[in-house]
């Protein structure tokens, strides 16, 4: 099996096998990227006079018939190509014969990958941003159709303080934009151009403009210096499954309380039949298994991002083919978090408070009325919390 790299002899089948492992088809949802980035290339490498004027028309050409028809399903990536950017480049030559070739010239895999990975990370980026906006929108919808109703507050599992259905939505509403924001700020680390650093040590001998790639694929800076590169592998992939973690645990948390508002023994909230399964013995049950399942996914979140953090640790400088390893826990990540988001936007819209099956303990009001004997009498708080207490001991029946 002979590669467009290999130098003689052909690769053992069952190392190549080994060594792409699902690595191709992760690439899937790259190759719009890299032909994106290509095209940038190749038109820096003509404006260097690096490349003709003829041969980049044929690539920007052949490169972007190649892109649509992978868009369409009419090729996908096979074991044999290894990865998305050997794929296109062997159909692009297949396409326009030699020229296709010079699509290379001062490009290594390593910064080719590595920057449609980035142009990808700053679409998901979005995309999950908007997903934890848009559930939290329907947290505010919740809030404004049942938010009058009350609810108890909660410490250490016992009624503690009154609250309301408003408050309680309110304050996952305002974690989940806060979510949102910190996953904006992975833009800082993915809007770094790598193109142009090829192996991580630069391209001598060729009068390369990453300044000219960084602006057309719309980074905010080029990376410097060039061996910055391959060191940097891992950390926009882990602070966006960090974001991702923290976003999917406030998503638990929620599920957590939703869980624990639909036990019989609380009956607090409705939950439609759309929402729910069944169960294959007990034909009473309904089952909320959307929301175990999204708290249970906090663990495959947090998963992913220990796996990634684990990859790159302790490698020395310079690229290590273990980075490969990155995109399956960030891409399970990613799709995690944006399965979840989708899913919770019409169960929040179909959620019902059951305010008849809501019951404050009349106790929950000590705290307001240790407040109010402060504020009417002037007596210090301590004074007041303890008459409070003193009084609701006296009321208490004794058993």
């Amino acid at each position: 099996m002979t590669r467009l790299w290999d130098k003689g002899a052909p690769l053992d089948s069952r190392v190549l096998a080994y060594t792409a492992g699902e690595d191709y088809s992760l690439d899937e949802r790259l190759v719009a990227y890299d032909a994106r980035a290509s095209i940038a290339h190749a038109r820096m490498l003509n404006q260097r006079q690096l490349l003709s004027d003829a041969d980049f028309s044929a690539i920007h050409a052949g490169i972007e018939a190649v892109a649509a028809e992978h868009g369409r399903g009419e090729w996908r990536i096979a074991l044999e190509d290894e990865d998305g950017q050997t794929a296109l480049e062997k159909r692009l030559t297949a396409r326009i014969g030699a020229a296709g070739g010079r699509v290379h010239l001062g490009r290594s895999r390593n910064d080719q990958v590595l920057t449609a990975i980035r142009l990808y990370l700053r679409d998901a980026i979005e995309q999950l941003g908007a997903g934890a906006i848009e559930v939290a929108d329907a947290l505010d919808r919740l809030g404004e159709r049942e938010g009058s109703i009350p609810l108890p507050g909660y410490t250490h599992m016992q009624q503690a303080m009154p609250s309301s259905v408003a408050l309680w939505a309110g304050g996952f509403a305002s974690e989940l934009r806060d979510d949102a924001h910190g996953l904006r700020l992975v833009h800082r680390r993915a809007g770094r151009s790598p193109l142009g650093s090829a192996a991580g040590y630069g391209t001598p001998g060729l009068p390369l403009d990453r300044h000219a790639t960084q602006r057309e694929l719309g980074f905010a800076e080029v990376q410097e210096p060039v061996t910055a590169v391959q060191l940097s592998r891992g950390k926009a992939e882990s602070q966006l499954l960090f974001e991702i973690t923290l976003l999917m645990q406030d998503l638990g948390r929620f599920a957590a309380d939703v869980l624990l508002f639909y036990t019989q023994e609380f009956a607090f909230l409705a939950l439609p039949d759309e929402f729910t399964t069944g169960s294959s013995i007990m034909p009473q049950k309904r089952n909320p298994d959307v929301f175990e399942l999204v708290r249970g996914r906090t663990a495959t979140a947090q998963g992913c991002l220990t796996e990634a953090l684990a990859i790159f640790a302790k490698l020395p400088s310079g690229y290590q083919r273990d980075l490969q390893l990155l995109k399956l826990p960030l891409f399970r990540g990613i799709d995690l978090a944006l399965a979840t988001t989708s899913i919770l936007v019409p169960a929040i819209d179909a959620m019902r408070f059951r305010a008849d099956h809501i019951h404050l303990d009349p106790s929950i009001h000590a705290a307001e009325r240790a407040n109010e004997l402060v504020v009417r009498e002037g007596i210090p708080f301590r004074e007041a919390y303890r008459r409070v207490g003193a009084e609701l001991a006296a009321a208490k029946p004794e058993k």
